[in-house]
């Protein structure tokens, strides 16, 4: 296969749950300057219809915006029934819609628990559980979770985000078991600190910062565009012979 044929997902249908920010919308941006028709999801239908344009702006490629709660049912349902009518079938998913609340166990209520959950975890098996069996059918997919160094170790008050992480990767292995024969593949990218809007808190506490960066080989935090070319490799036929596979991007965090 030539170079040029292994990254090309040009006229493939791809759908980035929490695509309006962070590492979603650099999930989106990649997928459509690589060729790919984009749909992005979020809780808000402005920001996600404000997001979906400036992507297409800068591609040159479709993108839609579709308000959606990942980790609602019917809402599911109606999300792929919209990207479907509108960009055909889904041949690419990211599941980058998350949360992150920040206490110790002490003060961590169930709600928050549930909050965590309910958008990581169940939101990404959700989202996955209706697009695989179309994927099978057509013999090609590719599913990307978006998981977090904090799948493999973890800080203080990260409970339930962590325990999300983990989740996925489970969630991962075994969804990439089940399809691997049908010409799917299922993994899980992992990043560390990143500057997201999500970090924002993290990245204002100076002492927090000087921690954190103490813990980091590389001497920073990543930016963004860092991920673009992991991404874009988990999403095309250059990933044939790799699934069930959790990609540690953290700036050398984990290695200690």
């Amino acid at each position: 296969m030539l170079y040029n044929e292994l990254f090309n997902i040009d006229g493939r249908v791809a759908l980035v749950t929490g695509g309006t920010r962070g590492l979603g919308f650099t999930a989106a941006l990649t997928l459509a300057q690589a060729g790919a028709y984009v749909a992005i999801c979020g809780r808000s239908a402005e920001e996600a219809t404000e997001s979906a344009s400036v992507i297409a702006k800068k591609s040159g490629k479709k993108c839609i915006g579709v308000k959606a709660d990942v980790a609602d049912e019917k809402s599911v349902d109606e999300l792929f029934e919209t990207v479907i009518s509108k960009l055909g079938n889904v041949d690419i998913l990211h599941c980058s819609a998350g949360i992150n609340i920040r206490k110790p166990i002490s003060e961590l209520e169930v709600a928050d628990w549930d909050s965590v959950m309910s958008i990581n975890t169940r939101g990404a098996f959700l989202c996955a559980r209706k697009v695989i069996p179309t994927m099978r059918e057509r013999k090609w997919g590719r599913v990307v979770f978006y998981a977090s160094m904090l799948s493999y170790v973890s800080i203080a008050g990260r409970a339930a985000y962590s325990s999300s992480k983990a989740a996925l990767l489970g969630l991962t292995r075994t969804l990439a078991l089940e399809t691997a024969p049908d010409g799917v593949c299922v993994n899980a990218v992992c990043p560390g600190p990143f500057v997201t809007p999500m970090n924002q808190t993290i990245n204002q506490d100076e002492s927090v910062q000087r921690e954190f960066l103490r813990k980091l080989p590389i001497g920073r935090w990543g930016n963004p565009d860092e991920l673009r070319g992991l991404l874009l490799y988990l999403s095309s036929p250059a990933c044939s012979f790799m699934t069930g596979s959790g990609v540690v991007i953290d700036g050398g965090w984990t290695a200690q």
